[in-house]
């Protein structure tokens, strides 16, 4: 009956189209014929008129003619009357209009005696009662021109829009939409089409870390068994007008449409059977095309099957995160239990799923996104009365017991940090459901050694009231990242999927290199004295005063031993001479990205007040031991897709952003092992025997941060130390000595036991010379502008800075 009724649709259609476009055609060729004409008399016109000037231009030439005999023969008899009329040139027009006159005249005089003749022979005939039409002389018609379109342009105009639009409408958007039918599939293959496409993380050795979607746990229930609170959270959150629409609601998409114009949060416009269409029968890709198809499947699909079957199909076959396809799957992989004991409060968390399982996923990285997501869920069922405003606040209030991650995973916080530059990239639906194959830098050695000595040290120091512990080892000349630990324990319930890593921490004293670099670049240099004494600086209403971390004063000490024994206040007095600004800029080309406009920031700057990311500080350092050279962290060495087409292959990018001369006194600074023995002792954890190591420690105020950052030519190794809730360490802790310098010093001299020394060479910009008792480095042009007298160890007065 469907069939039979559509066939008659398209017939009486069909019809129609054909009579629209017979009247189009008619009125086409009308306008053509008219115009045609119009060309044809205009042609004509141009004719004749050539034709009459041609003729008048023979009569004025014999004319002309003649009278230049005329005037010869009087010459010849030597006429004296220079001034006679026929001497001059005749006015042939006049003369013509002359002669018409006197031929109309001749003409009227023969019919007045014609006429007078005429009547005395009708008089002699009696025949006086006969009256003659009276004399009419005969003018020239003037020629009326025809306008080529009688009606007027309005008309015109809205006969040609309305000519257009019928045949758009009846002619070749039915056509257009009978050839997409050919290439549409069918909804039937909602029941039947199976498609598995798994997304694989490996190493760099091909090693398997991890695969999304790599097993569609699903089991089909019948709608039924599927609990009513959950039915109607999905419709509440995905589709309030489910059993409205025909498959499509207009409403939404433009809704939607206005709301991504006017730069708002994105907008979903998709109905429930548009986005099981989406899912099951078309690609994830962004366009109008796949979008009319989506609609057009969507009504198609409303004719094959019943509200509830579709709904029983969504609920059955969309993706909830992970390797769970459907509720039955989302039930067991979150709860532990089956679809038909979900509560509520589960019912609500996994509707809230299916628009972004990754990003509201319990084992993603933001683990209490979800939250936000299923007061949303509450708050519509509300709006719908699917529930009272008392049952959202109570289900809301309540807290969920997730069952624990089954998937098995390598270097978990790695892959998960993978799968967001994705995401960022691809979008969710490609990295979810594309098949990608993706090569990274990881190496699962060195990553479950690193993560070895991070859990056991952390454990070993839990005395310093620290509780998690980070580290990141890369490859500062192409930018890999070699291991990865977000954190102690990824499968701990205490937020053990947070990635340290990536968050924002402060940076303490490891951001001095930047203060340093910055003033090497504006004339210090490595001998420069700077008073290591009592300083207080006006800010507004109040007052800083840098304290060092023994919270003593050294008294005159050079930017070297400052720099090498992290010693606050001359840091913070170089950076008042060379400018907040300065410095600022100089971060950000070297690998810093979290910091705004310098106006917000003070001079505390300098001694770590400012947050920062482990993967950007790894940058900054990577810049020095690349000699000046930025090369951003890149993990991924190759992309492909289910086809083995490349989408994405790893290209270095090496800009330089500091002189090579600057990279080179910074790194030899922190490498040097005698200048920092004022404050570390010669035998410390920095030092590595055998190997040419950089190495900087940094610990925030309140002992909230303690980092170790350090690095040769090939090999960078940055390692953190702390508490997820910023809660500060014991007070006893001792930068360099205890928290984040043993774990680094462990995993640097493992990596280092089979390699060579790689010293940093001078360039040829350094310039030697005797200072202070030791050969010092300069930058060419800059070797006489340092005093190499001896120090004076006296401490001075605090004094205001300038």
């Amino acid at each position: 009956i469907f069939y039979m009724s559509l066939l008659r649709d398209l017939v009486i259609f069909s019809a129609k189209s054909f009579i629209a476009i017979g009247d189009g055609v008619i009125w086409l060729f009308l306008a053509v014929f008219k115009l045609f004409l119009k060309v044809w008399q205009i042609i004509q016109g141009a004719v004749r008129t050539t034709q009459g000037k041609f003729q008048n231009s023979l009569r004025s030439l014999k004319s002309s003619f003649d009278g230049v005999l005329g005037l010869a023969k009087r010459r010849e008899s030597k006429t004296i009357f220079k001034n006679n009329v026929l001497a001059k040139r005749p006015n042939f027009k006049i003369r013509k209009r002359i002669y018409r006159k006197i031929f109309e005249a001749k003409r009227a005089f023969k019919s007045l005696i014609f006429r007078q003749e005429l009547r005395v022979t009708l008089a002699k005939r009696n025949l006086s009662k006969f009256e003659l039409p009276k004399l009419r002389i005969k003018r020239r018609r003037k020629v009326r021109k025809t306008k080529f379109f009688p009606l007027p342009i309005f008309t015109k105009v809205k006969y040609f829009v309305l000519g257009f639009l019928v045949s758009s409408l009846f002619v070749f958007l039915p056509t257009i939409f009978v050839l997409t039918l050919e290439t549409l599939p069918h909804p039937n293959q909602l029941v039947t089409q199976e498609v598995a496409q798994t997304t694989k993380i490996y190493d760099r050795s091909g090693k398997l870390l991890y695969q999304i979607y790599a097993d569609r746990n699903r089991t089909i229930v019948p709608l039924s068994e599927i609990p009513k609170d959950l039915k109607n959270a999905t419709i509440a959150i995905e589709d309030k007008n489910f059993y409205k629409t025909p498959g499509f609601d207009l409403f939404a998409i433009a809704r939607s449409i206005l709301a991504n114009l006017r730069g708002q949060p994105l907008q979903g416009g998709s109905t429930i059977t548009q986005q099981l269409i989406k899912t099951r029968l078309l690609t994830p890709e962004r366009t109008i095309n796949r979008k009319v198809k989506e609609i057009v499947l969507s009504v198609w699909a409303e004719k094959i099957y019943s509200k509830d079957q579709i709904l029983e199909m969504y609920l059955n076959q969309v993706p909830y995160g992970g390797t769970a396809w459907g509720v039955e799957a989302a039930s067991q992989t979150y709860f532990d239990k089956s679809v038909k004991d979900l509560t509520l409060s589960e019912s609500t968390f996994l509707a809230g799923l299916p628009r972004a399982p990754s990003i509201y996923s319990p084992y993603g990285q933001s683990p209490s996104l979800w939250k936000s997501r299923q007061k949303d869920v509450l708050e519509k069922m509300v709006e719908l009365g699917f529930i009272t405003k008392t049952q959202a606040e109570e289900t809301s209030s309540k807290e969920l017991s997730f069952r624990k991650q089954a998937n098995i995973i390598h270097a978990p916080h790695f892959v998960m940090y993978i799968k967001d530059l994705l995401t960022s990239h691809y979008g969710i639906e490609m990295v979810e459901k594309g098949g990608l194959t993706v090569m990274t830098s990881l190496d699962l050695k060195t990553q479950e050694m690193a993560e070895k000595i991070v859990a056991e040290q952390v454990d070993a120091n839990s005395y310093l009231n620290l509780t998690n512990g980070a580290a990141l080892i890369t490859n500062p000349k192409n930018g890999d990242i070699i291991a990865m630990v977000g954190g102690r324990d990824y499968d701990s319930e205490n937020g053990g999927n947070f990635n340290v890593t990536t968050a924002r921490r402060q940076p303490g004293s490891t951001i001095k290199v930047v203060t340093y670099s910055g003033a090497l670049m504006n004339g210090f240099t490595a001998a420069t004295v700077i008073a290591d004494s009592p300083v207080s600086y006006a800010s507004g209403n109040q007052t800083y005063r840098p304290v060092n971390y023994s919270g003593g004063f050294r008294g005159n000490v050079t930017l070297r031993q400052a720099l090498a024994n992290s010693i606050n206040v001359p840091a913070v007095k170089t950076l008042n001479k060379i400018g907040i600004e300065k410095m600022v800029g100089l971060a950000k080309k070297m690998g810093i990205d979290t910091w705004s406009d310098p106006k917000n920031y003070g001079l505390s700057i300098t001694l770590g007040s400012a947050e920062v990311r482990m993967t950007d500080m790894a940058e900054v350092y990577g810049t020095l031991a690349n000699g000046g050279e930025r090369v951003d962290l890149n993990p991924i060495l190759k992309i492909t897709n289910y086809r083995g087409e490349v989408l994405e292959e790893k290209n270095d990018r090496r800009d330089r952003v500091i002189p090579e001369s600057v990279a080179f006194i910074i790194s030899n600074i922190l490498s040097d092992n005698r200048s920092r023995s004022l404050e570390f002792g010669t035998n410390s954890p920095l030092s590595i025997p055998g190997h040419t190591v950089s190495v900087k420690t940094g610990t925030t105020d309140n002992k909230r941060d303690n980092w170790t950052i350090g690095f040769t030519k090939s090999l960078l190794v940055a390692v953190w130390v702390g508490n997820n809730d910023n809660s500060p360490m014991d007070p006893s802790l001792t930068s360099g000595i205890t928290g984040a310098a043993p774990i680094w010093n462990r995993i640097i001299t493992e990596l280092l036991k089979d390699a060579k020394n790689e010293p940093f060479s001078p360039p040829s910009e350094i310039v030697q010379k005797p200072c202070f008792g030791r050969i010092e480095y300069f930058v060419k042009g800059t070797e006489n502008s340092a005093s190499c007298r001896p120090l004076s160890l006296t401490p001075t007065s605090p004094t205001p800075a300038p």
